[in-house]
């Protein structure tokens, strides 16, 4: 009986070889399944192999809930890292906001537009700021103030809520906290930041007045998976804008939330689309 309409993602990295780009093609046909989009790439430096293949599920002879069953075998023959996802299932989110909305909004906006498939299921906060927000659209609200003392505590409650409501990725959308290595460890490569791209030169709470200061002539935005090492974990998507000496620090500051907005949609659209791969420090991301 045909599958219901659903594009199963696989996303896969092994040491290279030849034919692994036959066999994976050859486990999809042999079970009546259309290939979409197949992308793959061979860093010759590691000999690794990285693909990333969509194919349409409505006439696989496999049901969903078997197919990493029967991808299993194939992928232990490889040795590989892999997962199988559909794009139809949203991903569950929750984002985490302080004060500054505009990454926030700009999340809102791209999924009221249908751009991301995404289950908002809450928002967290250690500020009330955005709650108006949350409840003008309708997203649960949770206020968790965070003190050096009480910050332990607050994360075990955020990550029993996260728990509760089966979330897959965490928005950093500019949540002005350092989330403690426990916290970063229960969702590794699930937590998606988005800063300056001052770092390290202008460090602090005010870096664009610090680059005013200085005269940079481009500023940019980063947006990269969380680890342990603050600000330095695999980058998604980054980009950057030129200014000038006619621009003042209001200037520098606007440009600046704009390439957060937009370099955090672009990391998410990816991220969502599954076509991100982290491979150590980096990432294989397939346009």
């Amino acid at each position: 009986m045909p599958s219901p309409s659903l594009t199963a993602v696989l996303l896969l990295s092994c040491c290279d070889r030849i034919g692994l780009v036959s066999r994976i093609s050859h486990f999809i046909f042999e079970r009546h399944g259309n290939i979409l989009d197949l992308d793959e790439h061979v860093d010759q430096d590691e000999q690794m192999f990285f693909i990333r293949v969509s194919w349409d599920m409505k006439q696989f002879t496999i049901p969903p809930e078997d197919v990493k069953n029967a991808f299993e075998p194939l992928a232990k023959e490889f040795n590989a890292a892999w997962d199988i996802t559909f794009l139809e299932q949203p991903t569950r989110v929750a984002v985490f906001v302080s004060k500054y909305d505009h990454c926030l909004n700009e999340i809102l906006w791209r999924h009221k537009m249908g751009e991301f498939n995404i289950d908002i299921a809450l928002m967290v906060s250690n500020h009330l700021d955005a709650k108006p927000i949350a409840e003008q659209h309708e997203i649960p609200f949770h206020h968790f103030p965070i003190t050096k003392e009480n910050k332990p505590m607050q994360e075990d409650t955020e990550l029993s809520l996260l728990a509760e409501h089966k979330i897959d990725t965490i928005v950093l959308a500019r949540y002005m906290q350092i989330l403690s290595p426990m916290f970063v460890k229960a969702y590794p490569n699930k937590i998606i930041n988005i800063h300056h791209s001052f770092l390290p030169a202008f460090v602090g709470g005010n870096p664009y007045k610090q680059a005013y200061q200085r005269g940079v002539k481009i500023i940019g935005a980063t947006s990269h998976y969380v680890t342990e090492d603050l600000d330095e974990g695999p980058i998604i998507e980054q980009d950057i804008i030129r200014v000038s000496h006619k621009d003042n620090l209001k200037d520098l500051i606007r440009k600046g939330r704009d390439l957060e907005r937009l370099v955090l949609a672009r990391a998410l659209h990816n991220h969502f689309q599954h076509r991100v791969l982290v491979h150590g420090r980096k990432t294989i991301v397939f346009e």
